[in-house]
């Protein structure tokens, strides 16, 4: 008998588990029952024959049917070579399979033999192929060897073997063409035919109350289980595991912090935080006024404070932010803001500046006597302006430090770091936030503060920052005007996009300005989404429009005579900032840019956007660039264009975003339209998290249950095994320590 913390090549050989951990990263036994399989074969093998298959090219796929048609060819091109192809059933489209040792195979695959082909799809001419796959002749137990260990691994022969691959159901396994699923599955039976019964890892009050199977059967009944009933039970007892795996790592790090020392920052009536809001030219709204009297006093404990700001673009968390951080500079302490772009890095630079003023002129004519220093430092920056900046910092002279991934290298050292805050948490990981924190004087944890202008689901609240409190602006700013969002779709209306060139030339000579957003910098770069368009899909639209063409289309066509710019990622630094001076200066009339603009640019006398290929987009993301506009006294307008139809999937969810300014219901849906690993992205280790079966649109009451368990059980026993075990594949370095404990 075999225990989770066994190695594998001890149970199912060394060189299947050379394989298994080569191709899949499997090492113990754990590692094996917890591969869980993608899906099962009732979703292919059952379907009828007029039933279409929606299968991607490079899919992994098994059939199991019968031959119609088995016909012997020659290659064309001397020497000719004799190969076979055969057809598989009557699908809808045409299944073929072709195999290059047709003198071997000719005998075994004839018209009217059932088998099992497994292999990537391909497609030519609407026929789909399988090249040489994995097959088994079923009835017989002969074939391809990948597959015929499925047979060696089940006791049955001749029709009972038959009936074996004819069951209610059959695991398919995520695998590749070293390594086929049902060389997986012969391991994983042959794992689960000697393992030892499972331990308990949850109070049994726990698995009584949500009505739960024991981790021993449902780690059986997943791989093996002939009714989906049982398989139904199983997915939902380890739904539940995975939800407490992320929390008890989630509530282990927040306690961990909590037990830190946190630089104490008492707020002063003569300060600086005090001075900052005498001057400012505006009232705070109930709600930063709310939010700040939360910080205030949590960066005035002994405890560092891990709270997560998010608000809509516009609801003012810089202001917020920044008296929190001249709170801290008060009380002796340096501030460090971390932002994801230089772009972004610049304009705080350059906004907070404008709002402290004298408060921010330390040394210089005009500055106040109390006055404090900021600093901006950047990868872009020539070495000579960085040693002086890094001089700044070491020195304590600057009381506020912007700068971008720059912050983190080890010549930056700081005089007293008190605060970290970061901008666009989403952008960077836990490991990055916490290189910062470890800037400070030794003994002391940073309070940290994340900001977001992206509204976060509660889900994702729960388990992607379900180690930081959460604090909501929802309430924005008196003076703030309405942005009117409408959806071009250009192929059905093509002249709605000439108007909306039209309505540029109308507003810039009204004096405002435009921004056009494009999806990709030229030929060379990414798509959007960082993602390659499916193949043949209805929704693919044409080609992307460029910014660099869509640039040379409007200057000599509908935007000719306007004063145009061009922003995207790849130009040097010196020319965005000078860009973005000139854009801010009027000097520029349109903006045509990438996502480059998306968070962090300020140009009140911005007024229109037009964003093409918008299909292209996330949700999220639209949200933000729609949010660059809507700043000043003037009323704005969105335009997204698009070239697929407006029935389409994207169509509605375009018709979706331009339907709300709501970034907490675009959040929602923007969910429920992505992966769970979009969603989480580098969580707590800095590794990537992939969940199986949790998912964070549907599982809500699921995970809030696994928070309260989490938060209950660290308060009697922190170090309780059980939590450790199914928290070890979200945390642990190396897993094999935890299972051993079981």
């Amino acid at each position: 008998m075999v225990a989770l913390g066994d190695r594998l090549d001890f149970v199912v050989g060394k060189k299947a588990a050379d394989q298994l951990e080569q191709h899949f990263g499997l090492r113990t036994v754990a590692d094996l029952v917890r591969y869980f399989p993608r899906k099962y074969s009732d979703a292919m093998t059952t379907r009828g024959e007029g039933e279409e298959l929606d299968l991607e090219e490079g899919e992994h796929v098994t059939f199991v049917d019968e031959i119609t048609k088995a016909e012997a060819r020659f290659t064309n091109r001397p020497p000719q070579r004799e190969y076979l192809v055969i057809t598989l059933g009557n699908r809808r489209p045409k299944v073929t399979a072709t195999f290059f040792n047709a003198k071997f195979l000719k005998k075994q695959l004839v018209e009217r033999t059932r088998v099992m082909l497994s292999g990537e799809v391909g497609y030519f001419k609407g026929t789909m192929q399988l090249t040489h796959p994995a097959f088994l002749v079923l009835g017989s137990g002969k074939g391809t060897k990948s597959l015929a260990s499925i047979a060696a691994a089940s006791s049955a022969s001749g029709d009972e073997l038959l009936a074996e691959f004819e069951r209610e159901f059959f695991p398919i396994y995520r695998a590749n063409s070293k390594m086929q699923t049902w060389e997986i599955y012969a391991c994983v039976r042959q794992v689960l035919a000697v393992l030892d019964p499972v331990a308990e890892p949850l109070p049994k009050t726990f698995v009584r109350e949500h009505d739960l199977i024991s981790e021993d059967e449902a780690l059986r009944a997943v791989h093996i289980a002939e009714h989906e009933a049982d398989r139904t039970r199983a997915i939902e007892r380890l739904t539940y595991d995975e939800a407490i795996g992320l929390q008890w790592g989630l509530v282990v790090r927040r306690n961990s912090a909590l037990s830190e020392s946190g630089p104490p920052a008492p707020s002063r009536p003569e300060g600086l935080a005090v001075a900052m809001t005498a001057q400012l030219p505006f009232t705070l709204t109930a709600g930063q006024r709310e939010v700040l009297e939360v910080i205030s006093a949590e960066i005035t404990a002994t405890r560092p404070m891990n709270r997560m700001l998010q608000g809509e673009v516009g609801s003012g968390k810089t202001i917020v932010s920044l008296l929190a951080m001249l709170q801290m500079i008060d009380a002796g302490y340096q501030c460090a803001l971390l932002a994801p772009t230089e772009v972004l890095a610049a304009q705080h630079d350059q906004s907070i500046r404008a709002m402290l003023g004298p408060l921010g002129m330390a040394g210089q004519l005009g500055g106040a006597d109390n006055a404090t220093r900021v600093a901006l430092l950047t990868g872009s920056m020539p070495a000579s302006q960085k040693r002086e900046v890094r001089d700044q910092v070491a020195t304590g002279e600057a009381g506020i430090v912007i700068g971008t991934h720059a912050l983190l290298q080890e010549a930056v050292e700081f005089h007293r770091l008190g605060m970290v805050v970061v901008d666009e948490q989403h952008r960077f990981g836990v490991d990055q936030r916490d290189r910062l924190r470890a800037k400070a004087p030794e003994g002391i944890t940073p309070h940290l503060l994340v900001m977001t202008a992206t509204p976060i689901p509660r889900t994702v609240a729960l388990t992607v920052y379900g180690d930081l409190e959460v604090s909501t602006l929802r309430e924005l700013p008196r003076g703030r005007q309405p942005i009117t969002s409408n959806t071009i779709f250009v192929s059905q209306k093509p002249k709605w996009l000439e108007r909306a060139w039209a309505r540029i030339v109308e507003e810039v000579r009204a004096g405002r300005q435009a921004y056009v957003v494009a999806s990709r910098i030229d030929e060379d770069d990414k798509p959007a989404n960082g993602k390659k368009a499916k193949k043949e899909t209805r929704e693919q639209g044409p080609p992307p429009t460029t910014v660099v063409d869509l640039l040379a289309r409007l200057q000599r066509g509908p935007l000719a005579g306007l004063r145009l710019g061009l922003m995207h990622g790849r130009l040097p630094s010196d020319e965005k900032d000078a860009v973005m001076a000139a854009f801010r200066a009027r000097e520029i009339d349109v903006l045509v840019c990438t996502t480059v603009i998306e968070v962090g640019v300020d140009v009140p006398n911005a007024t229109v956007m037009v964003v093409m290929d918008a299909d292209r987009f996330g949700i999220s993301q639209l949200h933000q660039l729609r949010g660059r506009i809507g700043r000043g006294e003037h009323p704005s307008l969105c335009l997204l264009a698009t070239y697929l139809p407006e029935d389409s999937k994207a169509g509605k969810r375009l018709k979706a975003v331009a339907s709300t300014q709501d970034g907490f219901a675009l959040a929602d849906l923007d969910l429920q339209e992505r992966s769970e690993g979009d969603v989480l992205g580098l969580h707590q280790s800095g590794r990537p998290i992939t969940l199986r079966f949790l998912s964070l649109g549907e599982h809500y009451e699921i995970i809030r249950a696994a928070r309260d368990l989490c938060e209950a059980v660290y308060e009697t026993d922190p170090d309780d095994v059980g939590m450790a075990v199914l928290s070890a594949p979200f945390t642990a370095s190396d897993r094999v320590e935890y299972l051993d404990k079981s």
